[in-house]
């Protein structure tokens, strides 16, 4: 499941940047796609790096981050919905992946919680 979730992350960062690619270009896109590029990107970087920890809270602490970024990365596709809405199946997938990114960091931060205090 881990490697899995290494994969998966990376794809939704690699997903996402597909997309920006077709996102016109100006100085008000622009801002939108940096954010959006930036975020999810740190989704899997972020999840790579829990991977790594070095104690159960530093691997907590580590799945906060990337659930802050994937929820971010929501967010940002959720604008270019409205902006964009001729790349609104596309965008709808990357949200749906997005969220289920989401809900199984969220998912892994309350079982490592809960594993913790036993």
């Amino acid at each position: 499941m881990k490697n899995q979730l290494i994969e998966r992350t990376k794809r939704f960062a690699l997903d996402c940047w597909t997309f920006c690619f077709k996102v016109p270009k100006s100085r008000e896109y622009n801002a939108f796609v940096n954010q959006l590029i930036r975020s999810s990107s740190s989704v899997g970087a972020n999840y790579r790096a829990s991977q790594r920890a070095k104690s159960t809270a530093d691997f907590i602490n580590k799945l906060k981050i990337v659930e802050e970024e994937a929820d971010e990365s929501v967010y940002w596709l959720e604008i270019f919905e409205e902006i964009l809405p001729e790349h609104k199946t596309e965008i709808l997938k990357l949200i749906g992946e997005g969220k289920e990114l989401l809900a199984i960091t969220v998912a892994s931060i309350n079982t490592a919680k809960k594993n913790q205090k036993n």
